[in-house]
């Protein structure tokens, strides 16, 4: 296997397993369990989708944070 194959493979989503653990479902049965629950997978998986966080303009016209108040050094003549 290339690596370029293995890219593509690594990309491609891997699709939901089904297994059927008790009964004997006829191929009609089967059909609609697979039709469910592939409709169910696309509409969870699209809207599993992150917003991607947008910066307002006033976020970005602000200052920075200023820098932190230095505690070594002593205030005033009171510093003992």
């Amino acid at each position: 296997m290339t690596e370029q194959n293995a890219q593509v493979e690594a990309s491609v989503p891997e699709a939901p397993m089904l297994e059927i653990t008790r009964g004997t479902a006829t191929e009609e049965e089967l059909a609609a369990l697979i039709a469910v629950i592939s409709e169910a997978y696309a509409t969870e998986a699209a809207d599993a989708v992150a917003d991607e966080p947008s910066a307002s303009a006033w976020s970005r016209t602000q200052r920075p944070i200023r820098t932190p108040l230095r505690r070594d050094i002593p205030w005033g003549r009171f510093s003992g």
